[in-house]
């Protein structure tokens, strides 16, 4: 049996939801879903601080990311002491994790000199290359054919109840203080849910814009979804939001984004949902009715 580190909430949500949480012997302290997994080892901190403002935590990664490469300590006697045989990992984003080169540097320190994997989904089907790769290190292959049918059934019947519906023009913002228009997989999200993406960047890194092109994006529908932020703490950054669109009046909610937006794992499906209840009044019962305000609320 192999023994496997998660340095991501993703991967750790893939791990149980493919049955293979005995073999996780550690997680990150930003790892708490299913609450099976707020009992393992924790091996990472932040540096930042969750009183910070926005723009003042996006100063701070800034300025940590030319400093040091990383917002994030990794408890490297934990790490030896846990003896992995694989360590869970990406290169996609500095923000979201451990630098990579860091962790393949000191994984080859290490006593069980554990194999580093690099999780790096850009797009919904990266995500479920992502379940099978994981999947076959810890050797139960079936179980992710299973997952991904189960999860691909659910993409499908989206598809078919927004088939011919209107498609509002819709932007997903990553966070406010400064303004990121969403990337990777959340474009993707937005266009199987029946919406037309007013400033994206499909498969490709969220990044910073204007306010400018906020204003003249003409979205209909606003989400708000800010990386590593639940409901109530983005609510401060509502205000700022509001303050800056000038008369421009879209529908504005907001979203989990911790736990769904930012998370390329089994619950990108659930965004989906929620996304689609958002887009489509007419589907809203059906899609939202197992999310909670905690999940997702709409300001106006």
């Amino acid at each position: 049996m192999k023994r496997i580190v998660s340095l991501l909430p993703s991967a750790t949500e893939i791990c149980f939801a493919l049955g293979i949480e005995d073999q996780l012997v550690g997680v990150t302290h930003e790892c708490d879903f299913p609450d099976g997994a707020l009992t393992k080892p924790k091996i990472t901190r932040s540096k930042a601080s969750e009183v910070l403002s926005s723009r003042e935590i996006d100063e701070l990664v800034r300025s940590q990311l030319d400093t040091t490469g990383s917002i994030y300590e990794l408890d490297l006697d934990e790490l030896d002491r846990l003896r992995p045989d694989i360590i869970l990992t990406q290169q996609l984003c500095t923000v979201c994790a451990v630098s990579y080169d860091y962790v393949r540097d000191q994984a080859a320190r290490l006593a069980t000199t554990p194999e580093v994997i690099n999780l790096e989904p850009k797009s919904l089907e990266d995500v479920f290359d992502s379940i099978k790769s994981v999947a076959e290190l810890a050797g139960v292959k079936e179980k992710a054919e299973e997952l991904i049918t189960g999860l691909r059934q659910r993409v499908e019947n989206v598809r078919s109840r927004v088939a011919g519906l209107r498609q509002p023009r819709t932007l997903v913002l990553e966070w406010v203080d400064p303004p990121f228009a969403s990337g990777h997989w959340i474009p993707e999200l937005v266009e199987i849910a029946g919406g037309e993406n007013a400033l994206s960047f499909i498969h490709a890194p969220s990044r910073e814009v204007r306010w400018e092109q906020v204003q003249d994006s003409q979205a209909e529908i606003v989400i708000i979804a800010e990386c590593g932020f639940g409901v109530a703490r983005q609510q401060q950054d509502v205000e700022c939001f509001l303050s800056r669109i000038g008369s421009a009046t879209p529908q504005v909610w907001v979203c989990d984004g911790s736990q769904y937006f930012s998370r390329p794992g089994p619950r990108l499906v659930d965004t989906l949902e929620i996304i689609t209840g958002v887009l489509h009044q007419e589907l809203r019962k059906g899609f939202l009715s197992g999310f909670t305000t905690n999940d997702v609320v709409q300001i106006q």
